[in-house]
């Protein structure tokens, strides 16, 4: 199953949605249980974890950036050139920060909790 490459096309079927919660990413030598994850990376100087805060907490793991996680719902290929900048660049426009993980079937885009509305109502508008 492939996904979408059309620029145009996930534009206007990227319907955005706001996950629930607040979500921290930490970095740890300690193994951490996969299921307790959204996402690992693995760098150079040690491993990145997304995941809960309420998780992070429960782990006394620390953090400095609580996040809203917005998933656009549209199947996007991974070799799709555009989507990225686009909602990076509009999310810029309005001085949204945003931390972007693209995985097999969608992007996750991690913004500032604080700019989680304005950041959906960025991303709606975008559809037009």
């Amino acid at each position: 199953m492939t996904g979408e490459t059309n620029i145009d096309v996930l534009l206007k079927t990227m319907k955005p949605f706001l996950n629930e919660g607040e979500h921290v990413f930490c970095t740890t030598t300690n193994k951490i249980n996969i299921d307790d994850a959204i996402m690992f990376f693995t760098e150079k100087e040690g491993t990145t974890i997304i995941l809960s805060k309420e998780k992070a907490d429960a782990l006394h793991l620390p953090y400095s950036f609580v996040a809203a996680w917005i998933t656009l719902t549209v199947h996007s290929a991974l070799e799709a050139v555009g989507l990225t900048a686009a909602f990076s660049t509009a999310l810029a426009k309005e001085n949204i920060s945003c931390n972007v993980i693209a995985a097999f079937y969608h992007d996750h885009i991690f913004v500032d909790k604080k700019d989680a509305k304005r950041a959906m109502a960025v991303l709606e508008k975008m559809k037009n």
